[in-house]
């Protein structure tokens, strides 16, 4: 499925036009083309008159015309003009084309090009879905998305979203969509969110979403009104008067004295972190520090605080407090950070036309420690810290990983999601360690000189404190872990130092300034949105051939990406314990169902298909061929219950497996959740979000939906299971007395209309997915706030004899965000956790005996195993990302145990 991003990289149209550099003057030809500037004898006039006249590749020089020029890039005789592909006037996502000249007078001979151009693209531009029913659908993918199995803090407020106007996704003959970002707090952590989501543009379904802030750290996975959005900040005038240039100096954290170059502002009668010298020849703008300490990092994650004020001083010796802050760290650092690639590479700020450096500095998250950095698009970010950590623009490279994704935005512009997203993290993990090193002078041959991070730790060793280490000497077959976009973006952390790995290994081979030059050319001049690590390979390796290194030192490069596994063909070295049944399955966001013998699965195409477990027969179609994406289907082996999108409405659609007409079972604005079907019975949640869900029941013979709980009850319900005419749910209930919600479980007899209340163990903080079989109901509880541990809790169904099949803490205990059950077992997955430990902080799938005195491994896969359904017996389907496609994968009986 084109533009959807998977495990591994961005699958993209076979009918594109992609070049890829290569040996050899790549499509090189004598172009006569008269003059300089911005005139007919422009460097973007010429790149332009060589693309159509078709001599270097067929199709692109016809549709030329539709090439936007982005930006030139010059360095002497050399130019490089990169293009933004254009269908219709509408963008495509990841279209991109570089034509690399050499000028001589006023001729210029084309070097090579490198890019994707997408031919097939025939999609009309005219959305048919409008801006406001778009942003409602983003705002609750994302929102589901971030949820995921847990009930969403009290008084959580909504995320919100802001329409970005139309991109066409390059799938098939191309997808219009309506671009929306997505911010606010993550409604269960606190976390800053910034969303990027794709909506398809004429029925609503939300194609692609990934996260728009570029972390030095994965996120962690347990812990308005009057603002002004990044763009508005120079129209307010937020900056003041210029001020008076003087000379300044503070202490770092480690007590070095450094000197800083301030301005004094009249008007507040302070000193401000304000540096206007760097840029004082070319655009006037500053580098400047802003103190966001009363600030919630979900506050500035893509907006600027119309009230945010300059780091202040009364003399121009900062203090103690600038220093504890961090603003003396990172106004130091992004000038240092401006000094390399100024010097090293002649780049004039991040975008390289001198654009303001502007850093926020002890940030909170939700007012507790945020211990992350962003760089959101316009600016970067820094958490406070915590009683270990430091704020992070304490550590230079951390400084120089943040203002790189500056860098890259303004140059390649990677996105942020699969192995083009860690691509992205290992260049910004490259030169933010190269800058920190070269200031410090940590030999290349140290063992400590890949280190990211090691200096943040109050008292930890600096290898015991370091985020990650170039110099792990990992590889891509012992270390790649595919994961769902949901994860990581799609493991932008989790991969990178496969391949900044290879690139730190070039720069200790062949030395810091080629290495580092070879480097900024394979980012600026060769590198496209959707390139992988395949794709940066090659451009690194023709980086190095156009800047004339030796063959031993081609070689040296050639030889790193093979330590590290990149090498043509990688991906297929990567292998699993388990039986395919369907291929190329939709990505994270859609569920799978499983029941009665049978699975149910949504393809990459938004199509639903059943097919038996145990792999005979082939599978059905089952949705209609309607245009309409098909998503999110269950089975209980007799019946297939799924979602259907329209421009107005979301349709719960049902089908016999045996075939027979599609019915409508239910329409509404939004799209239903937790959808689930036995027998007669389909239940799902539906309403407004977050937490204003509530479970709903139909019956096939009757569509007719009715509340599972009364409407004035004063309890919340949530993820709702069924089974032998029963269905279980979540509860939440809020005691005015204390302040507090009280969580539990219920369930809720279709037949009589009693509801029955479970037992109680502990004070849960929340609760999350439900399962049910004939004898039983399952839960999931949290109870300790700072592990997130989860417990596996279950009680005979009528509430009593409550027990604790896995802890909630201690031991064996594990962090459990789903799970599925039948008479003989029930199946936990446990979700990914900590993406920079690798592949065992990842989900993983577990199965407990229905008495609980059994516990084994589902399967032994690296990668992310998610979604788990029960076909019957212990038999699991699941959908799995191991070889960086997502894929429904089985096992008839559990692995037992892994390592």
């Amino acid at each position: 499925m084109v533009a959807l991003i998977g495990a591994a990289a961005l699958v993209v149209s076979a009918a594109g036009v992609e070049a890829v550099p290569r040996p050899g003057p790549v499509g090189s030809g004598r172009l006569a083309v008269q003059g300089s500037g911005q005139g007919s004898g422009s460097a973007v006039d010429a790149a332009r008159g060589y693309l159509a006249a078709g001599a270097e590749r067929p199709h692109v020089g016809d549709a030329s015309r539709d090439l936007r020029p982005l930006a030139t890039l010059v360095r002497g005789k050399a130019e490089t003009v990169r293009f933004q592909q254009r269908h219709r006037g509408v963008d495509v996502l990841g279209g991109q084309y570089v034509v690399r000249m050499e000028r001589e007078g006023s001729e210029r001979t084309v070097t090579g090009t490198s890019g994707k151009y997408f031919t097939g693209l025939t999609t009309g531009t005219s959305p048919a879905v409008d801006e406001a029913l778009a942003v409602e659908r983003a705002v609750d993918a994302a929102t589901d998305q971030l949820v995921g199995a847990r009930a969403p803090r009290d008084g959580a407020p909504p995320l919100t979203g802001t329409a970005r106007g139309l991109v066409v996704l390059p799938r098939g003959a191309g997808v219009l969509t309506r671009h929306v970002t997505v911010r606010g707090r993550h409604p269960v952590t606190g976390e800053p969110v910034l969303q990027e989501v794709y909506v398809d543009a004429e029925n609503g379904y939300p194609l692609l979403q990934y996260s728009g802030l570029k972390t030095f750290r994965a996120p962690a996975d347990d812990t308005t009104a009057g603002d002004a959005t990044v763009g508005e900040k120079a129209s307010r005038g937020l900056r003041g008067s210029p001020g008076l240039h003087a000379d300044g100096s503070g202490a770092t954290y480690d007590g070095r004295a450094v000197d800083l170059s301030v301005t004094y502002d009249e008007p507040r009668e302070e000193y401000l972190l304000r540096d206007g010298d760097r840029m004082a020849g070319t655009s006037k703008n500053a580098l400047t520090t802003w103190d966001a300490r009363e600030r919630y990092a979900s506050d500035v994650s893509g907006k600027w605080p119309s009230d945010l004020k300059e780091f202040g001083s009364p003399a121009p010796a900062f203090g103690p407090e600038a220093t504890e802050a961090g603003a003396v760290n990172a106004q130091w650092a992004a000038g240092k950070v401006y000094d390399y690639y100024r010097q090293q590479h002649g780049r004039d700020s991040l975008d390289g036309r001198g654009m303001a450096l502007d850093s926020l500095v002890g940030v909170t998250q939700y007012g507790h420690p945020y211990v992350n950095a962003f760089w959101d698009g316009a600016k970067a970010v820094y958490g406070a810290g915590d009683a270990e950590h430091r704020t992070l623009s304490a550590g230079l490279d951390v400084v120089g990983h943040e203002l790189t994704h500056g860098v890259v935005d303004h140059s390649a512009g990677l996105v942020y999601a699969g192995q083009a997203g860690a691509l992205s993290e290992a260049i910004a993990d490259y030169f933010g360690n190269a800058v920190e090193t070269d200031a410090s002078g940590t030999p290349l041959d140290s063992p400590d000189s890949g280190l990211l991070g090691e200096s943040l730790c109050r008292t930890k060793a600096p290898r015991d404190c370091a985020t990650r280490d170039l110099n792990d000497g990992r590889t891509t077959s012992k270390s790649f872990v595919g994961v769902s976009l949901a994860t990581d973006s799609g493991g932008v952390h989790l991969n990178s130092t496969i391949f900044s790995g290879a690139l730190w290994d070039l720069r200790q081979d062949v030395g810091r300034t080629l290495a580092d030059r070879i480097v900024y050319k394979a980012l600026t001049e060769y590198l496209t949105p959707l390139d992988g690590f395949t794709e940066g390979r090659a451009a690194v390796l023709a980086a190095a051939r156009d800047l004339g290194a030796t063959g031993a030192q081609r070689g040296a490069a050639e030889r790193a990406f093979g330590a590290h596994g990149i090498v043509p063909g990688w991906e297929l070295a990567l292998g699993v314990d388990s039986d395919v049944l369907l291929a190329r399955v939709a990505p994270a966001g859609t569920r799978i169902g499983a029941g009665g013998g049978w699975w149910a699965a949504s393809t990459a195409d938004s199509a639903v298909w059943a097919g038996r477990a145990d792999g005979a027969g082939a599978p059905r179609r089952i949705s209609p061929d309607d245009g309409r994406p098909h998503v999110d289907p269950a089975t209980d082996g007799k019946t297939v219950v799924w979602l259907a999108y329209n421009r107005r409405s979301v349709d719960i659609l049902a089908r016999p497996v045996a075939g027979g007409p599609v019915r409508t079972l239910w329409s509404g604005r939004r799209a239903a959740v937790e959808l689930r079907v036995d027998g007669d019975l389909v239940v799902f949640e539906a309403g407004s979000i977050p937490g204003g869900r509530t479970p709903q029941y139909l019956r096939l013979s009757d569509p007719a939906a009715h509340r599972v709980i009364d409407e004035d009850s004063g309890v919340q319900g949530f993820f709702p299971s069924v089974s032998g005419g029963r269905i279980a749910y979540t509860t939440r209930r809020f005691d005015p007395d204390t302040g507090r919600s009280a969580f539990g479980a219920e369930v809720f007899d279709v037949a009589t209309g009693r509801r029955t209340a479970t037992g109680r163990l502990g004070a849960p903080l929340d609760a999350g997915r439900t399962a049910i079989n004939g004898s039983y109901v399952y839960w999931l509880v949290h109870e300790d706030p700072d592990s997130g541990l989860t417990a596996l809790r279950r009680a005979d169904l009528d509430g009593t004899h409550v027990v604790d099949l896995s802890p909630g803490d201690g031991p064996g205990a594990l962090r459990i965000g789903d799970l599925t059950a039948t008479d003989d077992a029930v199946t936990v997955t446990t979700p990914t956790t900590a993406a920079d430990r690798g592949n065992e902080a990842t989900g993983k799938l577990w199965q407990f005996s229905a008495d609980g005195r059994r516990k084994d491994r589902v399967s032994c896969d690296r990668g992310e195993q998610m979604w788990a359904a029960a076909p019957g017996g212990r038999q699991v389907v699941w959908i799995d990302s191991t070889t960086g496609t997502s894929r429904l994968v089985t096992r008839v009986r559990p692995a037992g145990r892994c390592g």
